[in-house]
């Protein structure tokens, strides 16, 4: 699991310098000034969470746990749901994609606490190298 979730952290983290370049120099001028701020929110929220999945790849490769996996997929989750439904409220103006972004923000939430008690095992020397007591 380490490898798939280093590569959806790089790509998350390119994809967000990427998005966010483009927020700043070809959505300037045509965005309103709110707009471009749920824009640039989506971009904040997905590179903060793609350093979180390099995290969880690292402690993954240290020691795999289930609760570290979990954690990985739901920041997945989370972004896409999350800045995905910020992207799309900021670029078509339909008001019902904000509805959807506190799902993707649940999705951030349950990973950060998955990560807290995954790392804290994978990282405390408790489990036997390979072990996998949490799932």
């Amino acid at each position: 699991m380490a490898p798939v979730f280093l590569v959806l952290g790089a790509l998350n983290g390119a994809l967000s310098v990427a998005l966010g370049a483009f927020g700043a120099h070809a959505l300037r001028a045509s965005l309103d000034p709110r707009a471009l701020e749920v824009f640039e929110t989506a971009v904040r929220y997905q590179s903060t969470h793609a350093v979180a999945l390099l995290v969880v790849a690292l402690l993954l490769a240290r020691r795999p746990t289930g609760l570290l996996a979990a954690s990985g997929w739901a920041f997945t989750a989370g972004i896409l749901i999350f800045s995905g439904s910020l992207y799309l409220l900021s670029l078509t103006g339909v008001g019902r994609w904000g509805a959807v972004a506190p799902i993707g923000g649940s999705a951030l939430i349950l990973g950060w606490i998955l990560l807290a008690l995954g790392g804290g095992r994978a990282l405390s020397g408790n489990l036997r190298p390979g072990a996998d007591r949490d799932g």
